[in-house]
């Protein structure tokens, strides 16, 4: 099963947005000396990541585990074509 891109996916990209993946560890809210791993992935601009931040803050706001670090990961799939003009004709017979 492949992914597929939607619109707004591929329009994000083309404005600066990349693929970014996070590794969150966090410490389990019953047994706080064990740490959890959690992956969060959406499109995001680099390097201020507003909509990881955002989700930062929600977890810290709402989740019983407090985050213990946080890997980002990005990758642009995407970037705009780059042009380059010839001067010359080709001729097909």
């Amino acid at each position: 099963m492949g992914m597929v891109m939607t619109d707004q996916q591929l329009i994000a990209q083309l404005y600066g947005a990349s693929l970014i993946t996070a590794e969150i560890l966090y410490h389990m809210p019953d047994h706080p000396r064990l740490l959890q791993s959690f992956y969060w992935q959406d499109y995001d601009i680099a390097p201020k990541f507003p909509k990881l931040g955002a989700f930062l803050l929600f977890w810290n706001n709402n989740i019983d585990g407090p985050l213990y670090k946080v890997k980002v990961m990005s990758k642009r799939l995407v970037s705009p074509a780059e042009f380059r003009f010839v001067d010359g004709q080709l001729t097909l017979h």
